[in-house]
């Protein structure tokens, strides 16, 4: 069976200036993350699905993109794989101070067991000690600087949010989120009504970072919400596809009322479930 040096050593083959891939020696760091970020949702689907049998495969994929990135720098002589596992490690260690008492790996554990709310503060604040000693003016850096931007955005709003909300900037109850919700609805309509497409865009904008807010309150991952709304809506189409061909009849010769019968009745056979025998 191959292990990680072998993994290693591939990647370093595929790299090589004379007998490597040419395909593999043009890439850059930049060209790579978009394979990055779409490995990354392939193993979130296969989570979502079930397919635990194609799990490790697509694990592996995402695996070889930090394998190819450590490989490109250390080709610059920047760091290699086994600092960013170093990294890593030491930072897990420092963040969980209630696990490796006295910052040893190996030590004996604490049978003292913290209480779930005061690790997460204590992580929070870990994480913020990490951010100043990163900051050559503490004083000037931004609680919302190391948000990645190339998150999807949705994510993204969760955790400016869930930033902004660590020093009190947050409603402390829902319902008034949802009077927000409502409040950026209205102001869609108005920019409707002005038929100002920019407003539109912006006011469209508030309205589903007010429902991102709103989903957060209520504690629901918004990205694995809507995730499951395109699944639904996907599933309910290809019904309508599925029984519109089995009457031999296409989708542009049906009128609206007759789509919306056909999608109330996948609706209403999701909804029954399967039939018990």
């Amino acid at each position: 069976m191959y292990k990680l040096d072998d993994l290693l050593y591939l990647m370093a083959r595929l790299r090589d200036p004379q007998h490597g891939c040419p395909w593999d020696l043009k890439q850059n760091y930049a060209s790579i993350v978009p394979y990055t970020l779409e490995e990354a949702y392939e193993v979130a689907d296969t989570i979502e699905r079930g397919d635990f049998q194609q799990l490790p495969g697509e694990l592996g994929d995402l695996l070889f993109q930090v394998v190819y990135y450590s490989q490109l720098a250390r080709e610059e002589g920047r760091f290699n794989f086994a600092d960013v596992v170093d990294g890593i490690t030491r930072k897990l260690i420092r963040r969980h101070p209630h696990v490796f008492v006295d910052g040893d790996l190996y030590g004996e554990p604490d049978p003292a067991r913290l209480e779930e709310a005061a690790i997460k503060q204590r992580w929070e604040e870990l994480k913020a000690e990490e951010r100043a000693a990163r900051a050559a003016e503490p004083e000037q850096l931004s609680l919302l600087d190391d948000v990645p931007s190339a998150l999807p955005a949705l994510s993204r709003a969760v955790k400016l949010q869930k930033r902004a909300a660590q020093v009190g900037f947050d409603w402390p109850e829902t319902l008034p989120v949802f009077d927000k919700v409502r409040e950026e609805l209205d102001e869609v309509l108005e920019a409707m009504s002005e038929d100002d497409h920019q407003a539109m865009t912006d006011e469209v904008g508030d309205l589903l970072f007010a429902v991102t807010n709103l989903a957060r309150h209520l504690k629901v991952d918004p990205e694995a919400a809507l995730r499951a709304a395109n699944g639904k809506f996907e599933r309910r189409f290809r019904y309508i596809e599925l029984m519109l061909r089995e009457q031999g009849r296409s989708l542009e010769a049906c009128t609206l009322e007759e789509l919306d019968s056909l999608w109330n009745r996948a609706k209403q056979e999701e909804q029954a479930g399967p039939a018990c025998g």
